[in-house]
């Protein structure tokens, strides 16, 4: 019933070897008069899908941002909320969030039962998506105001056996995320940590600012690469991202 064609998308993906590249887009911090070259450089460059959210937004410019995307290209829109209220039908799917590195309750449930009547009836694709914040050398945002610790960088088989334990409880994707404006990105040996012990399309994100970065981190298992805060600061390095992370791709070959 929830999962449609982006998840159903993103599995087969996973199974070609095909790395994605998704460009993180906070409406607080990006004003519609830096869309353009965003929306353009994103075009441009390829990128596969548009998430869209933030630890805060408090303005109207989640709709006006989804809006003009939808304007410009076909490029899906996936909100990354940052709580229950970030939600809009003029999106195309949402990351159905349980913070699973913590033990927040209302983020591993709490917040999803306040959000469940609206998502039910909203055309909204359902991406049910065990959430794992991982130490990027710095507090961030997320881990303030989720009040929860992030798991050790020198942990992977934490991260792993946390991954597991999602994914038996049903979550159809996990993501790694250091966090907006994350000292140091995930650490290559927990990603290749958590993608060998799952089969769900896996989102790696935070600290991610060179090409050769977001490369490694494709490289080492993320199946989705998320890259927000550099992009905020450099919408040039979209175009070098992107095409790091799909080169990335070993695509399987039937013969």
């Amino acid at each position: 019933m929830y999962l449609r064609e982006i998840h159903q998308q993103m599995v087969v993906d996973k199974d070609q070897g095909k790395k994605r590249f998704a460009v993180l887009l906070d409406p607080d911090k990006l004003r519609l008069s830096n869309m353009d070259k965003v929306l353009q450089s994103s075009i441009d460059a390829g990128v596969d899908y548009f998430f869209i959210g933030g630890s805060l937004v408090v303005s109207d410019m989640l709709d006006k941002s989804l809006i003009a995307i939808k304007e410009a290209c076909n490029i899906p829109t996936i909100l990354f909320p940052g709580n229950s209220y970030q939600l809009s039908y003029k999106a195309d799917a949402i990351l159905f969030l349980s913070l699973i590195s913590g033990r927040n309750s209302e983020l591993l449930i709490g917040n999803h039962v306040l959000a469940a009547p609206y998502l039910k009836f909203s055309p909204l694709e359902i991406l049910p998506t065990g959430y794992m914040l991982i130490d990027g050398g710095v507090k961030t945002t997320v881990s303030y105001i989720s009040n929860t610790q992030p798991i050790p960088s020198n942990k992977p088989d934490i991260a792993a056996c946390t991954a597991m334990a999602g994914e038996m409880l049903g979550l159809r994707m996990m993501f790694l995320d250091a966090g907006s404006g994350a000292l140091n990105p995930v650490e290559p040996e927990m990603i290749t940590a958590v993608n060998n012990v799952i089969s769900s399309p896996l989102i790696v994100g935070g600290g991610i600012r060179t090409p050769n970065t977001a490369k490694i981190s494709a490289e080492a298992g993320a199946d989705i690469i998320v890259v927000g805060n550099a992009i905020e600061k450099d919408a040039s390095l979209i175009e070098d991202i992107a095409a790091a992370v799909h080169a990335a791709s070993t695509p399987t070959h039937t013969f």
